[in-house]
């Protein structure tokens, strides 16, 4: 595959895979933990932090992808916080069985993130030898 059209591919799934944090990120700043079957005040200020974060995430990938090729510091970065996070959601299962929305979140912070991680690096790689 040509380079180009690889980064342009890149790019694409990028873009979609960042609307998971995006979406979800922002949903729950406005929504808080009442968007997960509610909590206490104290639940709802943590929730709507956390939801910062995720949606900054999201940001910051959506950032990257106009010149993807040249993002490895921040991508690898990114995905080192999405991938601790999503080692944290999975001690929870260890004591309760998740949800199929959990497993879906587990399954792009632990698989989806550090797959694009990769494909960004060999991108990247392309581009500098050329």
């Amino acid at each position: 595959m040509k380079r180009g059209v690889e980064k342009r591919l890149l790019q694409a799934v990028v873009a979609v895979a960042c609307l998971v944090p995006l979406l979800a990120g922002g949903m729950g700043v406005l929504r808080g933990a009442g968007m997960l079957g509610g909590g206490g005040i104290d639940l709802d200020s943590h929730f709507r932090y956390l939801s910062g974060l995720l949606l900054a995430i999201g940001l910051a990938f959506a950032g990257a992808i106009p010149r993807i090729e040249t993002q490895t510091s921040a991508i690898r970065l990114l995905t080192f916080i999405v991938v601790i996070g999503g080692v944290a959601r999975g001690v929870g299962f260890v004591h309760t069985l998740p949800s199929p929305a959990m497993v879906a979140a587990l399954v792009m912070e632990l698989v989806v993130t550090p797959g694009l991680c990769l494909w960004q690096a060999r991108l990247a790689g392309r581009f500098r030898t050329a």
